[in-house]
């Protein structure tokens, strides 16, 4: 482990005061304390931004946001990768927290010098009983080849070092919805990067994600993981990049034993 790794936090919001506050407040319970927690809103028209002022205090000096036009998701992640000055960066979905307030001094603590990545589980809730977990979705099992078979670690519990970025790129921000899943083949698959994986719940994710909504999200998902890997020359086919949902399935059936 590096000593005193500063970490960037990014989280997304629109319209999100509903849950906003349960994001910050996860974050404010960290108990690691190096942390830069930047918010990019897409100018909210509900209360958003009177929430994040709301904790201006709390996490003074700590935290900053700002509030523009984007051009969807992906694109103000990466204004947040631009601004923010940390040693390693993870994205906070703005309907998401932290399982608990010791991951991000476990993720420091685990991620090594010779380490490029580090990721590890996340787990499903329902809206209206965040104590019911309904999905388990760990990265345990993940090898880069499983990028064929559309399988990627789970996006919030990434951590990436901002020399990376730098290095090899933000996220693709023409897809809609499959960049996260770009960026990590890219990165693990294509330029062979160092990840680890730390067996830690990271996030409680609420169910209804823009990637998991509906049928027609799931088929514009798999198009855009079909595009990303042939751009960057994986072999695969919509049979194999189908196979993800089956693993999703397992998943949703076998929780957390």
């Amino acid at each position: 482990m590096e000593q005193m790794l500063k970490v960037s936090i990014i989280t997304v919001t629109y319209n999100s005061a509903e849950t906003i506050a349960d994001t910050i407040e996860s974050v404010l319970k960290q108990s690691y304390k190096n942390i830069e927690y930047w918010i990019i809103d897409g100018m909210s028209k509900d209360n958003t931004l009177q929430i994040i002022e709301s904790y201006k205090d709390k996490l003074k000096g700590r935290l900053h946001w700002i509030s523009e036009k984007d051009k969807g998701i992906y694109n103000a992640m990466n204004k947040g990768i631009v601004r923010c000055t940390g040693d390693v960066v993870g994205i906070l979905n703005s309907d998401d927290f932290f399982t608990d307030s010791m991951v991000i001094e476990k993720m420091v603590e685990a991620f090594d010098d010779d380490v490029d990545a580090l990721y590890g589980d996340v787990h499903f809730v329902k809206a209206n009983n965040l104590k019911k977990c309904v999905r388990y979705y760990s990265g345990k099992i993940f090898k880069p080849w499983m990028v064929k078979y559309g399988f990627i670690p789970p996006h919030p519990s990434l951590y990436i070092r901002k020399s990376v970025f730098k290095e090899y790129g933000l996220y693709v921000d023409s897809y809609k919805i499959s960049a996260d899943f770009e960026m990590i083949a890219r990165l693990l698959y294509k330029y062979k990067l160092k990840a680890k994986y730390l067996h830690l719940d990271f996030v409680t994710m609420r169910t209804g994600g823009t990637s998991t909504r509906n049928w027609n999200a799931r088929k514009l998902g798999t198009n855009e993981d079909l595009i990303a890997c042939r751009q960057l020359g994986i072999k695969t086919n919509k049979f194999k990049i189908w196979c993800k949902f089956f693993i999703k399935t397992w998943e949703t059936i076998f929780i957390k034993s």
